[in-house]
């Protein structure tokens, strides 16, 4: 009786067991749903090659204005930052010795052309000797010579502008003992400023005379000043393997001034180039790709190969093509095979980035 309740009870067991196990309903695997993300189509746009490079401003003519002789400040004409024309008289110094003895080289001249005037007389009546005239023709030529020696040197006691320019902060003063060495002011010619910077011996082929240039200086920013390559040096720095390039900004109203440091970048004539957002591009090591959606809206890795970078876009230079579309925003959340929801994005403008 024992062994047939203990077989009744297993028997009921698992029938409960069986009938339990036939109410139970299986869940469903989850699905995968769409992964929102922002999609673009590729299409060709104007694009600029650069070259980009950091300059020092300096003044077309420029110069530290000295005497030529040491000597005593007389008068002062000038004032820190005038504007002055060529020519212009800017400093004398006193010069006291000299203009008495240019006082005298000129009495010795006088009289000593007075004699050979009166000797000139006299020869036509061969009352002199031709021989004593032409002695005394050579005493006066020494004198002439000996007056404009001292002219000379009186004319090395004025400094005077060499060109027209702009000039730097006074030095000196009246009374000061100047020399040679002492620099009364600068003189600089602003008017159009070099900007000499130096270019890769790889990317020399991409300059040329004539070629635009941008340039940007701390002092003005989100303000850029325009120029053009005026000339490019003849040799390649063995040592930095550079060349070193020229270019001309017009400075009429002077705000650039010599010294400034430019962040210069020359722009070559635009052309045709897929340009996609930086974003898109996905950088695992070396390796870049972007995610490409397809028909069915999936999405496969699509690997490209990269050109120059600028203001938040990248050029493609293999891998992709126009009407193409790859994600934008969201590429984080993928993986390849996975289904997308796009949102499409405003093409790229057709005008080329600056």
């Amino acid at each position: 009786m024992l062994s047939r309740f203990r077989a009744g009870v297993a028997a009921a067991s698992v029938l409960t067991l069986c009938l339990a196990g036939c109410n139970r309903t299986p869940h469903p695997a989850p699905s995968s749903a769409p992964v929102p993300v922002t999609v673009q189509a590729v299409a060709p746009q104007a694009w600029n090659t650069t070259v980009q490079s950091i300059a020092t401003v300096r003044a077309r003519e420029s110069v530290a204005l000295t005497a030529a002789v040491s000597d005593v400040v007389d008068k002062v004409y000038f004032e820190s930052g005038d504007a002055v024309a060529a020519g212009q008289l800017l400093l004398s110094l006193r010069g006291n010795s000299q203009q008495a003895a240019l006082s005298a080289a000129q009495a010795t001249y006088e009289e000593a052309d007075q004699l050979y005037r009166r000797q000139q007389e006299l020869i036509s009546q061969q009352l002199v000797a031709k021989s004593t005239v032409d002695t005394q023709r050579a005493l006066r030529n020494a004198a002439l010579a000996r007056v404009e020696q001292m002219r000379s040197d009186i004319g090395d006691r004025e400094v005077r502008a060499p060109f027209a320019g702009v000039l730097g902060i006074r030095q000196i003063s009246p009374g000061s003992l100047v020399t040679s060495t002492t620099v009364i002011a600068t003189l600089d010619d602003i008017e159009r400023m070099h900007v000499d910077f130096q270019v890769p011996e790889s990317q020399l082929a991409l300059v040329n005379v004539g070629d635009q240039v941008s340039g940007a200086a701390a002092a003005f920013p989100g303000e850029r000043f325009q120029g053009e390559v005026s000339a490019i040096d003849s040799r390649v720095d063995e040592s930095t393997r550079a060349v070193t390039v020229r270019a001309d900004f017009a400075n009429a109203d002077h705000r650039l001034r010599p010294g400034m440091l430019l962040d210069v970048r020359l722009y070559q004539p635009a052309r045709e180039a897929l340009v996609i957002p930086e974003i898109s591009v996905v950088q695992v090591g070396r390796e870049s790709f972007v995610y490409r959606v397809k028909a069915d809206d999936s999405v496969e890795r699509a690997d490209v190969r990269t050109g120059e970078r600028r203001d938040g876009k990248v050029e493609i230079l293999e891998g992709l093509k126009a009407g193409e579309r790859i994600v934008v925003d969201g590429t984080g959340k993928l993986r390849p095979g996975l289904k997308v929801k796009a949102e499409a994005t405003p093409a790229a403008s057709g005008k080329p980035p600056r």
